[in-house]
Parts: structure tokens; C-alpha cells; sequence
């Protein structure tokens, strides 16, 4: 049988960058990669700048929520990415662990947010490309 990898993306808010980089991943991965994102300290809603900027692409987060991380989401993960979680995301053995120090969208609007789309658009096409070339659990 045949594993796909899973990824967790993790930030503070889980409104803006986490969101942002699920849904890119979601939406390039096409089924190959099982994908969650968590915060450490969620938010009420998606950041409705980050939305804007997805929606400019197609894509559609406004019906996500921010959820809290929990040890079992890291657990699961093959792959852990931080987003400026800090010391807050646990840390197991045999996880790979990445941290993508990209600016906090929260509270700038979608003029400063579309550069920061962009460079998770870059850093997710990279993470896909080497998830799918590299052998994994199978």
C-alpha cells in the first residue's frame, strides 16, 4: 500500500501564512500529499487579506477556521513547517522539520500580502518537488 506524505504547516494565527501555504500545497499537489495546518495561538477567522490574495489565484479559503495545534497534528505529520510558531510546536523524533521565516500578514492589506503569497507559492512548489521525487514511507 501506498503512503502519501503529510505535511503541517504551522503558525501563530493559523489565519494568514498556514492557511495560505495548506491551500497552495492542496491545490499543486493534487491528492498526492495529505495536508493540515494549526496555530499556536488561532485566530476568530481566515485573515480576510490572505483570502483576497488566494481568490486573486482561484483559490478559496474563506470557509476555513483556524484551529489549535495539537501534539497529535505533529504526530501525524511527516513533515512539520513552522511559520514563526516559535518554541510553541512540539518537537518529535523522525520528523522533518522546516522553517519558512516569512513576514505575519496580520493586519496589513492585500497589497503587502501578495508578495508573501508568492514566496509561499515558491517555497511550496520546491517542498512539493521534493517530496514527490524523494522515496518515502510506502
Amino acid at each position: 500500500m501506498i503512503r502519501i506524505p503529510e505535511v503541517l504547516f504551522v503558525c501563530v494565527h493559523n489565519a494568514g501564512r498556514s492557511q495560505m501555504a495548506a491551500a497552495l500545497l492542496q491545490h499543486h499537489a493534487l491528492g498526492r500529499v495529505a495536508v493540515r495546518s494549526a496555530g499556536s495561538e488561532p485566530a476568530d477567522r481566515v485573515n480576510p487579506a490572505a483570502a483576497q490574495a488566494l481568490a486573486e489565484w482561484g483559490l478559496d479559503i474563506t470557509a476555513e477556521i483556524p484551529s489549535a495545534l495539537s501534539t497529535g497534528d505533529v504526530e501525524a505529520a511527516d513533515v512539520v513547517i513552522t511559520m514563526g510558531c516559535g518554541d510553541t510546536c512540539p518537537v518529535f523524533p523522525g520528523k522533518r522539520y522546516l522553517d519558512w521565516p516569512l513576514e505575519d500578514p496580520a493586519g496589513q492589506g492585500v497589497e503587502a500580502v501578495r508578495p508573501i503569497r508568492d514566496e509561499i507559492d515558491r517555497l511550496v512548489r520546491g517542498l512539493l518537488a521534493g517530496l514527490l521525487d524523494a522515496p518515502g514511507p510506502r
